[in-house]
């Protein structure tokens, strides 16, 4: 071989050198981000136990635990839902004072927060069985009060719809209707599909400890023990591609009869901070309007639009929710005490 042959050769053997140093530094840097992530959740998780108790509703061959947790006594059990992807962590500001009139339970979703992820499709209507399972291995019986925020008004509804005996009152926490697809402006659904791409990218990097690194994680150390781990993050992504399923199901699950049941609206006037100024009065027109649809799925149903809240209202006004789940639950006991 000629020494003007062994050039090419040669520079070749350098590129593959410089190229498995690269995926071998990659490999490295991947290695220490699962190995940082894994460190930092079960620190996060060993200062901040989980409260309640873990169910089996699986069976001994596969095992599906789910995180639930109660507090309080007396009847009817109210069932707390959150919307997608929170934990039960959305409910903290509100669980403790329900507690001092009635039973009062919160729970993660198969996936979300504490509870192992499922094996099936992340739709309302599987939740709704799921959900159902978990009280009855945790020997919670009816009657039930529900009570649904935001993507969660669609899993209470299928839950009423399928076990209607057991459900005694309703109340939806600015909850989604199954028509806001059709009804938002065309560039509120672009923005969603960005908030997709957003979700989609979470579920990919939170096992490499990224978003951690970004500080995406909330600050605070008991969210964070719940919420920043890489099932949380991959099953809300599966929630949201569920999501379209999940509004046909909501759609077809029918009306709630004479259901004592309260719609509470977030504030129209209150600035959003996902949406720009000239997106945001058409979005709250149609979601006030849906809103009072809502309502109309009981005869008995009211609406309440609550002032100074945003979407999270059970963390912006807990006193409104409070009162309106005291409110259907006097109405759900008035209607179980036997008559003179």
């Amino acid at each position: 071989m000629t020494k003007t042959a062994t050039i090419p050769v040669a520079r070749s053997l350098a590129i593959s050198r410089i190229a498995l140093v690269l995926i071998a530094l990659v490999l490295a840097l991947a290695a220490a981000g699962v190995l940082y992530e894994n460190i930092s959740e079960a620190r996060d998780r060993r200062f901040n136990p989980m409260p309640g108790q873990r169910v089996n509703i699986g069976s001994d061959e596969r095992p599906l635990f789910m995180h639930i947790y109660c507090t309080g006594q007396s009847t009817p059990t109210v069932i707390l839902e959150s919307g997608l992807g929170d934990s039960y962590l959305s409910w903290r500001s509100v669980q403790p004072r329900i507690a001092t009139f009635t039973r009062v339970c919160s729970y993660d979703r198969a996936g979300i927060g504490y509870s192992d992820p499922g094996p099936r499709p992340r739709t309302s209507a599987v939740i709704a069985e799921e959900l159902h399972t978990l009280l009855e291995k945790a020997n919670i019986s009816g009657p039930y009060v529900l009570v649904g925020h935001s993507a969660g008004g669609f899993v209470v509804r299928l839950f009423a719809a399928v076990h209607s005996a057991q459900v005694s009152g309703m109340v939806l926490v600015d909850s989604s209707h199954p028509d806001q697809e059709n009804r938002f402006p065309l560039e509120v659904k672009n923005m969603e599909q960005s908030w997709g791409r957003e979700a989609e990218f979470l579920a990919y990097t939170t096992p490499l400890g990224v978003p951690r690194l970004l500080g995406l994680c909330d600050e605070e150390a008991i969210q964070r023990a719940a919420d920043c781990n890489f099932h949380t993050a991959r099953e809300s992504y599966e929630e949201l591609r569920a999501l379209p399923s999940s509004t046909h199901q909501a759609a077809a699950s029918g009306s709630l009869g004479d259901l004592p049941l309260i719609v509470l609206s977030h504030d129209p006037d209150k600035p959003s901070s996902e949406l720009p100024a000239d997106l945001a009065k058409p979005t709250n027109e149609a979601w006030q309007k849906m809103q009072e649809e809502l309502a109309h799925l009981s005869t008995r149903g009211t609406q309440v639009v609550v002032r100074n809240s945003a979407h999270y209202i059970q963390i912006d006004r807990p006193d409104a929710v409070v009162d309106a789940i005291q409110n259907v639950v006097n109405q759900a006991r008035a209607e179980s005490t036997p008559k003179p």
